[in-house]
């Protein structure tokens, strides 16, 4: 598990990588936005992986209506 130190505006994002023919990986990582998530994980292990991202506050927090 991968974990990257923490700043005050921080978030704990957590996820998985499949890098072909391997076991999938599960990740924690703490960052500002899931697009940092994604970079800091995409600086670890390379481009061309499925890398899937999410912060539970996010997902626990009801959507708003469109």
């Amino acid at each position: 598990m991968m974990t990257v130190e923490s700043g005050d505006s921080k978030r704990e994002f957590v996820g998985y990588i499949r890098i072909a023919n391997q076991p999938k990986i599960e990740l924690r990582v703490m960052a500002t936005s899931t697009h940092e998530a994604r970079s800091l994980v995409t600086e670890q292990y390379g481009e061309g992986h499925v890398i899937v991202m999410w912060n539970e506050e996010d997902a626990s927090r009801p959507s708003r209506p469109r």
